[in-house]
């Protein structure tokens, strides 16, 4: 890469020709130049630099919520390099770097007796990719703990902090926009017993165990439940678990997921999802939405 001097001078760590594939918990995604941000300051002169020298790019999270085309991809990846733990506890308040793992911060969480975020705690990928979602599981969202964002925000060009009033969470969804870079956030957890803690999260975890395909390549639920219906009740119903396009295939145990059960490409995929989509509306008349995000080129 041209400009690699200065990337290194800005804290960036260059990673030429990285795998997608080994990036993203669907093991679906071509080849690109990875850029791993070691200093989260020095986020907006490094996306002014590769605006200037006309070098498109993406920012990619933990990988688990994304679903990336096949081959040679046009964009550079910037990415925040994954942080153990990644979180600063002080009285209810977890501050926690964006690129910690979710699972990860609601343990340490739990350790330091806050909790309410038990049933996150097998929601796979990072807090930066739970705050952009408002993920939420067995009736808890993380949304509800916000406090502050720190963001980086490409429509300024600066990093931002909101405070969680400023920020909308829905069901799926929030108000930050869509080339928002998530970096830190405070999060206020109510005082809670580990043992309790602990509890909570071995019936989550048993739950899970009993109904998802833990141990092979998805990206959680790929779509989201139409408001007063389950997605994944009518893919059931319709008698699609085990239906494939090439290595795509619905989870035989749970409807709304699909695994990767093999080599899958991008369009297998895609055409999965487009498949299932249109058998529910012919069937359900209900329009499904993605949960999981879909790059193109």
């Amino acid at each position: 890469m041209p400009i690699a001097k200065e990337l290194t001078g800005l804290g960036v760590e260059l990673r030429p020709g990285a795998s997608l594939v080994e990036l993203t918990s669907l093991g679906i995604g071509g080849t690109t130049d990875r850029l791993l941000i070691r200093r989260y300051e020095s986020l907006p002169d490094v996306v002014r630099l590769l605006k200037k020298e006309q070098i498109p790019h993406r920012f990619l999270g933990g990988g688990t919520n994304v679903l990336i085309p096949d081959g040679e991809l046009p964009w550079v990846i910037l990415q925040l390099p994954s942080a153990h733990p990644g979180v600063r506890i002080e009285g209810n308040f977890a501050f926690v770097d964006a690129a910690a793992d979710l699972g990860g911060t609601v343990t340490f969480c739990a350790k330091h007796d806050l909790g309410g975020m038990e049933g996150l705690i097998g929601v796979p990928g990072s807090i930066g990719g739970a705050l952009r979602m408002n993920a939420g599981a067995y009736g808890t969202q993380i949304g509800s703990y916000v406090r502050e964002v720190e963001v980086y925000r490409d429509a300024t060009g600066r990093i931002e902090t909101l405070r969680g009033e400023e920020i909308r969470f829905d069901y799926r969804h929030t108000s930050f926009a869509p080339d928002d870079v998530m970096l830190r956030v405070k999060l206020e957890l109510p005082s809670k017993p580990y043992k309790e803690i602990v509890a909570g999260i071995r019936v989550c975890n048993e739950k899970r165990r009993a109904s998802q395909p833990l141990n092979q390549k998805s990206a959680g639920c790929i779509f989201k439940n139409p408001a007063g219906a389950s997605a994944g009740r009518m893919i059931d119903e319709l008698g699609l678990k085990g239906h494939r396009v090439g290595d795509a295939m619905v989870s035989d145990r749970h409807a709304n997921f699909f695994v990767n059960a093999g080599r899958a490409a991008f369009a297998d995929m895609m055409a999965l999802i487009e498949d299932v989509r249109e058998r529910v509306r012919v069937k359900f008349g209900y329009e499904l939405e993605n949960e999981v995000i879909v790059w193109k080129n």
